[in-house]
């Protein structure tokens, strides 16, 4: 199943957008599925990053493709893929400029909504911390628009991230429910 907890299983990634930006990033593609228009549509992406042929692109109608997938979906084109290998905290903090670190954002869309955000915002990486859900559940990579196969991210301990950024001269700016602006 892609959406084991502890980061395990497949990425899945719904709709064109999505799918290119998937065939573009590190996460290796295992297989597509869509209806004829959106693999035609993405035929030069597949091309580009799979010159030799291996991955399979899997062309069917919609009603077919609703079956399979155990509910319509309406951007016609589904694609798997292998999960890119964990990035390092200290690897993502060298050379950044803007890095975002997360802690208990533990629903699906809004963890996409916030690498999203994070795109749009220059972000250079994302630091998911404890009780964050997994950003590359299906949910989430569909929310964010594939900006989660495209921003650098890393899972770590609040502790030793809050004493990285430190470290590399970040100025720390904190949202906290708690009203404790000290908690960091």
């Amino acid at each position: 199943r892609p959406d084991r907890p502890g980061g395990r299983g497949l990425v899945l990634a719904e709709g064109s957008v999505v799918v290119r930006r998937l065939l573009a990033s590190p996460f290796p593609p295992r297989a597509l599925l869509g209806v004829p228009r959106r693999i035609s549509d993405l035929a030069a992406d597949l091309t580009a990053r799979d010159p030799a042929g291996e991955v399979t692109a899997y062309v069917t109608d919609a009603a077919t493709m609703a079956d399979v997938v155990g509910f319509h979906l309406n951007r016609g084109v589904l694609a798997s893929a292998d999960r890119a290998p964990a990035r390092e905290l200290d690897e993502l903090v060298a050379g950044a400029r803007r890095v975002v670190l997360l802690e208990g954002v533990n629903d699906h869309e809004n963890l996409g909504a916030l690498f999203r955000n994070a795109a749009a915002l220059g972000v250079d990486a994302v630091l998911v911390g404890p009780g964050c859900s997994d950003p590359l559940y299906r949910r989430s990579v569909r929310v964010s628009m594939g900006h989660v196969l495209r921003v650098p991210f890393a899972t770590c301990a609040l502790g030793p991230a809050v004493t990285a950024l430190r470290a590399a001269g970040f100025t720390l700016a904190a949202l906290t429910p708690s009203g404790d602006p000290q908690a960091l």
